[in-house]
């Protein structure tokens, strides 16, 4: 018999953000593929009129259908009460339950879920929580970066409703060490660290025209929503020292990517003077992107919040060296040094000088690359992560 999961995370990819929780989708098909029968619910705020007129936004919500089949899997959308700019917040995940509460009762009918596994402590994993006591099948929460570095500071309720989903969690999953360590130090709970993973079928291999078009010039690249905690302002920033400091007029920073930041990046390219030294692409398809991934020298992301980091490893896989950002999810899988760079947070000198020792170096350079490519497919695979999760699974049914 088939173990049956229901899996809630208002993370997974909808038409206004197909990006949007990619990492949960890529690891519930690998799950199917691994033998495993999952449900998803995505909870979506709820949007009556004339909330959904707010602004484009909330109107991207209201046109999210109840019920689709994305890729396979059967996909649930029901709404839930939220409030713009998550304010109170510490109330969300028994809002998200009781917005999910009547779904999952005409589901557990045709579904007898065995276990919940929700990715975000908060509202998502609180929601879960409440579920799971309902129905008596253990819970597996899979944390996010949101929940440590914001969403427990925002006061004395936030803090006591994730204590809560942490302690009464069969298994708690971190996706990265640094994670792991600052929900160590701060609640006392050990996690299972599962880093997310890249499908090796997805690796461009070919021989790209990209590379004949831009010639012999050394590539740059950073690919991300353009928001301001990516950190794509201080890759211009670090070219423009790179360009009239230290002389390096033979590169090209490529921006993969599309976001509200988009206008004032691209201000601040023409300020600083790099109109010939950076390329604004715009959004791309994934196929795209990792033919990108094959043609770049360096890839460089200084962002300063990040949970995992999936275009980092995407990159890596490629035989790529990486730049990161010390204390965020990528520290720990990157190694300083020997598999790529970390750099200070929002930090142009720390940034400035990983790219100069990259460049200059090409032959170092290309040995942390090849050291980041062993690692990934040896550790952060589809596959790999799946196998993780399910032993997860294995021990938290086992002990219920």
């Amino acid at each position: 018999m088939k173990i049956k999961i229901l899996t809630i995370s208002h993370m997974w990819p909808v038409p206004y953000d197909k990006l949007n929780g990619i990492v949960v989708y890529k690891q519930t098909k690998e799950l199917l593929n691994q033998g495993y029968d999952i449900k998803v619910i995505s909870p979506i705020a709820w949007t009556p009129f004339p909330v959904k007129y707010i602004n484009s936004k909330w109107k991207a919500y209201s046109d999210v259908p109840e019920r689709t089949v994305y890729d396979s899997i059967e996909v649930f959308h029901p709404r839930y009460l939220s409030f713009p700019k998550a304010l109170f917040m510490s109330s969300s995940g028994y809002r998200m339950y009781y917005g999910v509460k009547k779904l999952v009762r005409e589901l557990h009918n045709l579904f007898p879920f065995d276990l919940i596994h929700a990715h975000m402590a908060l509202p998502d994993g609180y929601a879960g929580m409440l579920l799971s006591q309902d129905y008596n099948v253990p819970l597996v929460i899979t944390f996010q970066a949101t929940d440590l570095d914001i969403t427990v500071n925002r006061d004395a309720k936030c803090e006591k409703a994730l204590w809560e989903v942490f302690t009464k969690a069969r298994r708690v999953i971190s996706p990265s060490p640094r994670l792991a360590q600052t929900l160590h130090d701060r609640f006392g709970i050990v996690s299972t660290t599962i880093g997310y993973g890249v499908d090796p079928q997805e690796i461009y291999t070919g021989s790209s025209n990209l590379r004949s078009k831009y010639g012999s010039r050394r590539i740059l690249l950073s690919v991300s929503r353009l928001i301001s905690t990516k950190g794509i302002d201080l890759n211009l920033y670090a070219l423009h020292v790179l360009i009239s400091q230290y002389g390096y007029d033979d590169i090209l920073l490529l921006i993969i990517g599309d976001g509200p930041e988009r206008r004032k990046l691209e201000q601040l390219a023409r300020d600083l003077g790099l109109k010939e030294y950076v390329e604004f692409i715009g959004q791309l398809s994934h196929e795209q992107v990792m033919e990108y991934m094959s043609i770049c020298d360096v890839f460089s992301m200084p962002s300063w919040q990040e949970t995992f980091g999936l275009v980092y490893i995407e990159a890596m896989v490629h035989g790529k060296p990486v730049i990161g950002v010390q204390g965020q999810g990528i520290d720990g899988i990157i190694i300083n040094g020997h598999n790529g760079m970390l750099v200070k947070p929002r930090d142009i000198d720390s940034l400035v000088e990983a790219l100069d020792f990259l460049l200059s170096n090409p032959e170092k350079a290309k040995i942390m690359g090849e050291e980041a490519r062993k690692l990934v497919m040896e550790n952060y695979t589809w596959e790999r992560n799946a196998e993780k999760t399910i032993e997860v699974y294995r021990e938290a049914l086992n002990e219920h």
